[in-house]
This record gives structure tokens, sequence and C-alpha cells, in this order.
């Protein structure tokens, strides 16, 4: 555990909306991978919500590039008195892992429509470089991580926010609301 010397006791607004941003595209972007690829065949609408998960993967790359830079030069609060040392040492490395998995989902996504050919372009306006050539079986490989990283992502996720939820409501130190002012 770190030392709570010079620690804040909460996060800052800036910290609060670039996690709460991040998470809610990555949850877009989640449903909408789910539900796109679910669509028989290759039609207009399917392109549509391909062209919108990939425009989500650019933005939600971006973003957690700002979230990690903030994060590196703003200090994240102690944790909560009491909060048993594995527990600590597994939140922290459940924090590092979400950082290189929302920067590792979207780079997968976007050198597997590289690799398969297909150009992203970023709202419809930008056309962005392809970082690989064409290459099936390359495609292959890096659909299967993107999808798979995917599914980490949601796992770890989802322990992530039942431990908030366990922390506040069963513990009640008050680790969710630093992250939920409407909680304090």
């Amino acid at each position: 555990m770190r030392s709570t010397a010079n620690a804040p006791t909460g996060y800052g607004a800036t910290a609060i909306a670039l996690h709460w941003v991040v998470a809610l595209a990555i949850f877009a972007a989640f449903g909408l991978g789910l539900y796109m690829t679910g669509i028989p065949g290759l039609t207009p609408t399917k392109l549509k919500l391909y062209s919108w998960h990939k425009w989500l993967g650019v933005t939600i790359f971006a973003i957690a590039v700002l979230r990690i830079l903030w994060r590196a030069t703003h200090p994240a609060p102690a944790v909560a008195p009491g909060t048993p040392a594995w527990q600590a040492k597994a939140a922290t490395g459940a924090h590092h892992l979400l950082y290189v998995l929302i920067l590792v989902v979207p780079i997968t996504g976007y050198l597997y429509s590289s690799a398969a050919g297909v150009p992203v372009v970023y709202l419809g306006l930008w056309k962005m470089p392809a970082l690989l050539e064409k290459n099936d079986q390359l495609k292959e490989v890096l659909k299967f991580a993107h999808v798979w990283l995917n599914y980490l992502m949601a796992a770890v996720v989802v322990v992530h926010a039942a431990a908030a939820v366990k922390h506040q409501f069963i513990d009640r130190d008050g680790t969710l609301g630093r992250m939920l002012p409407f909680l304090r």
C-alpha cells in the first residue's frame, strides 16, 4: 500500500470526466461490436455500424491517451483506511491492466482493419493511414486478439465495478463515492 501523505482524498473533476467518458464509450463500442457482428451478410446497416464502431475505437484511444497522461501527472487517492494490502495490490493491478487494455484493444481493431484492407475513415471525413498491408492470415490473428482482449476487458470491468460496489455498500468506506461525487 502506498503512503497517504500528500495523496488526494478523491478524484478531481477532470479525472472523473475522463473515467466516465472512456467507460461509456467502451460500453457503447462493446455493445455495438456484439450487435454488428451478429448481423448476417454485408448490409448497408452493418457497414454503417462498423464505421461507428471504428470511430468509437479511435475516439477511445485518443481519450485514453489523455486519461493516462492525466493520471501520470495527478496522483490517485490513497486506498480507503483499513483496506487489506492484497486488495490494494489487486486494485492497482486491475487499474494497470485496464489502462493497457483501453490502449491495446483499439490498436488491435485498427490493425485488424488494416490487415483486412478496410480503411478507417474517422467520422467519415479523415482517411487514416493503413499501418499494415492487406494480409488474410494476420487479419485472422488480429481479429482473434481484438475479440478476446475485449472479453478480457469486459471481465476486468465487471470485477472492477463489483469491487467498487462492495466497497461502497458493504465496507461503507466511500470508495465508489470518489468516482461518483453524488454518493459522497
